[in-house]
């Protein structure tokens, strides 16, 4: 059996190209049983996310399926056979595998080493489960895949420097402020980069954050989403007075903070510094600012800075993972061949349960005297007796998968030990 990967990604296809593919999460379910179903396929599992679309099915025919497979995007996206092919990719076996295992890990991700895609993987797989369209197979190679991306995050940094703006504006507040528990955080704005911020915010235990936005409403969801509070833009220098650090990013169109309207409320503040982390475009705070006694400013190139030196440190980190990621792709694929050896394996151990099993049946009734405790011991030395013959022939049976011998190797077992014919039979095209 093969594993046959088909995808469209940002680095193969244009964005006009990934939005007709995509398929939402409402889809999801519909189309992994449609793709479960095709001609030639054992067993499919979609990976759709806002970079990447990814077919990962198991067959016997991988060499027919893309036809069979651009068809059917072909038909709900609406888009031609030539350029579903000109902006697709395939992969097979061990490197659909490895692509796999480095998607998880976030090494394929336009922003390297994210942790999003990982429970994408995961989400994908539990659709794929639930819609029976998965195999011993796949079960095997998305299992493996998370824990594959789990090792690698475990083992480097490569998710532990903020690459986003939003995220190293947090991660600088966190190291103005030491740490970010018990300290009040003033967001002005409530767009995209502001929610990324409260999400970083939270995630690093701050204990108070208000949003401040002129559109009222919209500063109330997000707030509530968060665990905050919200107030009108207008009122936002009422609460400069406790705030312990403003984090500015909104959309207007020239500064809303300026020497003049700060300078009158810093006595509030009876000395307590304030910081002021700029990351709109163009800047809120006004230059002047920064030469207020008491009031520190960063601005976005402070943190472009930050963000590029993190980049660099997952660049190395990613190397570190990389290896991670090889490694567990060998031995994913070494446990895949073992499966055609599983069926000599099982019915060996059948066998020398059997046997304990008989043997126990008529020697115990004999030993009348023994204590419950006696009988626990021989019961427990008999199994452990026979699986320790059995654990060195299994180990290079096991081993041997790599070479064509282990069907030799398969047949003198089933001689040997007179296997049943029927259990023991070897799959062959389970290995690739």
């Amino acid at each position: 059996m093969d594993i046959y990967l088909l995808g469209f990604n940002y680095q193969t296809a244009p964005l006009e190209v990934r939005d007709k593919v995509a398929i939402s999460r409402s889809q999801l379910k519909q189309y992994t049983a449609a793709a479960g179903g095709l001609a030639g396929v054992a067993g499919a599992v979609l990976l759709s996310t806002c970079n990447r679309t990814e077919y990962y099915l198991a067959c016997n025919e991988k060499e027919r399926l893309k036809s069979v497979l651009l068809e059917f995007i072909r038909d709900y996206s609406g888009l031609s056979l030539e350029t579903l092919s000109r902006y697709s990719y395939e992969r097979t076996n061990r490197q659909a595998v490895l692509h796999l295992f480095r998607v998880s890990a976030g090494l394929d991700s336009m922003v390297l080493g994210e942790s999003q895609i990982m429970a994408q993987v995961g989400e994908a797989y539990e659709v794929a489960c639930q819609q029976g369209t998965t195999n011993k197979v796949l079960n095997g190679l998305f299992q493996r895949a998370v824990q594959a991306a789990r090792r690698a995050r475990s083992e480097t940094f490569i998710d532990r420097y903020p690459v986003s703006v939003g995220a190293a504006a947090v991660d600088l507040a966190a190291q103005v402020l030491g740490r970010l528990q018990g300290h009040t955080v003033l967001v002005l704005g409530a767009g995209d980069t502001s929610e990324l911020v409260l999400k970083h915010l939270v995630a690093n235990g701050v204990a108070t954050v208000v949003v401040a936005n002129r559109t009222y409403a919209r500063a109330r969801l997000l707030a509530a989403e968060y665990g905050g509070s919200a107030i009108r833009l207008d009122d936002f220098l009422k609460y400069l007075a406790c705030a312990d650090i403003v984090i500015s990013c909104t959309a207007a169109p020239g500064y809303i903070i300026k020497p003049e309207l700060l300078q009158p409320l810093l006595a509030e503040r009876q000395g307590r510094p304030l910081i002021f982390i700029d990351i709109a475009v163009p800047r809120d705070i006004h230059p002047g600012v920064g030469m207020l006694p008491g009031v520190v400013v960063y601005h976005i190139d402070d943190l472009q800075q930050v963000v590029c030196k993190n980049l660099d440190e997952r660049k190395r980190e990613a190397i570190k993972a990389e290896q991670i990621i090889g490694e567990e792709t060998d031995n994913f694929c070494q446990w895949l061949k073992t499966l055609s050896v599983a069926p000599v394996i099982k019915a060996l151990q059948k066998k020398g349960q059997d046997l304990v099993t008989r043997e126990l049946k008529r020697v115990l009734p004999k030993l009348a005297s023994l204590s419950d405790k006696e009988r626990k011991i021989i019961i427990s030395l008999a199994g452990s007796l026979i699986n320790k013959m059995l654990s060195t022939p299994i180990i290079n049976l096991k081993a041997a998968c790599q070479d064509e011998q282990v069907y030799g190797y398969c047949d003198a077992l089933r001689y040997l030990f007179s296997l049943d014919d029927e259990q023991a039979a070897i799959k062959r095209e389970e290995v690739f």
